[in-house]
């Protein structure tokens, strides 16, 4: 590791420890697991309140669970009707990577934060990345949990063809 990654590094590690959010078990299992395929965006399990959620975002917003999971069905509910490609599994490893799924987590210690735009929520996204990713349909606030995960992936479909491919930061 060069010193110039190391620095980076050790902030981003310094931040998850002084949270309390990450322990050093999660944080080796995060480094060892390897994207899935990309594929539609889709939930774990199809239901008849998830095939109503797909055919219209608005419905999946207001009828999931207001926790981590609702919100990444949610999101993929949105994905799937705009044709961002993502699996639960690749946002839910990315989110437990970027925030341990805390919603109002922000980096203030990377170069981002030096320069006066933080990395913020569930998948630390900066705010000119938030506005030029954000999905129309979701909250114009990057600490909303589904507008922060819709656009991150909406990022991510963009600069690596889904947010599954993604397994560091990005």
């Amino acid at each position: 590791m060069t010193a110039i990654t190391a620095a980076p590094r050790l902030a981003r590690l310094r931040n998850l420890a002084v949270t309390g959010l990450v322990t050093t078990g999660a944080a080796a299992a995060a480094l060892t697991l390897m994207p899935a395929t990309a594929q539609a965006a889709e939930a774990p399990t199809a239901t008849h309140a998830a095939a109503t959620r797909a055919a219209d975002p608005a419905a999946g917003a207001k009828g999931a669970a207001n926790n981590l999971d609702g919100w990444i069905k949610q999101s993929l509910a949105i994905m799937k009707a705009k044709g961002i490609p993502g699996s639960y599994e690749g946002l839910h490893r990315n989110i437990m990577r970027e925030s341990s799924g805390n919603p109002n987590a922000q980096n203030n210690y990377d170069v981002n934060a030096k320069n006066g735009i933080p990395s913020k929520g569930l998948l630390q996204v900066i705010d000119p990345t938030f506005k030029a990713f954000h999905v129309a349909g979701t909250a114009n606030n990057s600490t909303d949990p589904v507008a922060n995960i819709t656009a991150a992936a909406n990022y991510a479909a963009h600069r690596y063809g889904s947010i599954d491919n993604v397994n560091s930061a990005y």
